[in-house]
């Protein structure tokens, strides 16, 4: 039981300067990441085989057997979810960029929204003619209600500024 204790602490000791190799490496974070896994995996199964010799342990020493088991399984879950956290910022950070790319490739255009009221315009059967004065009344209109805003807000403010 100790040689194996002691190799699978080894073991987890290694996952944990692999983890900080993760961190700082990009090219090969995936072979990596494989590469943790694998042994987190080999840890586990150390884990079960140590638990059932933990359990055969002798009464007096079986206490202390089971107790370092557990904290080499705390250990291990710890890094079994460091490990999920860095491939879930790694999945972000890959998507956003993919998410970049596409807004960078998009072409946008101006006026778009312009350009197809002028074709369903033609479409009706209007010239440009008639197009350019309503567009020129749109404009006589916004400052016609501009106006009349103000005057509103000034015959208010009298009315009140009078009358109490």
């Amino acid at each position: 039981m100790e040689g194996l204790y002691h190799q699978t602490n080894k073991q987890v000791h290694e996952v944990q300067s692999y983890m900080g190799r993760l961190e700082t490496s990009d090219k090969e974070s995936v072979h990596l990441e494989n590469e943790i896994q694998a042994r987190i995996d080999n840890i586990f199964s150390n884990l079960e085989r140590l638990e059932i010799l933990s359990s055969k342990e002798p009464p007096n020493k079986r206490q202390n057997a089971k107790l370092r088991v557990d904290q080499l399984k705390y250990d291990v879950q710890h890094l079994q979810t460091a490990l999920r956290n860095f491939q879930h910022r790694r999945y972000i950070r890959e998507q956003q960029e993919r998410q970049r790319e596409e807004l960078l490739a998009r072409t946008f255009t101006t006026n778009g929204t312009h350009k197809k009221i002028l074709d369903v315009a033609n479409m009706l059967g209007l010239s440009n003619t008639v197009m350019r004065l309503i567009e020129k009344r749109a404009f006589q209109d916004k400052y016609f209600m501009i106006g009349g805003m103000i005057l509103t807000c000034v015959i208010m403010f009298l009315v009140v500024q009078y009358l109490t």
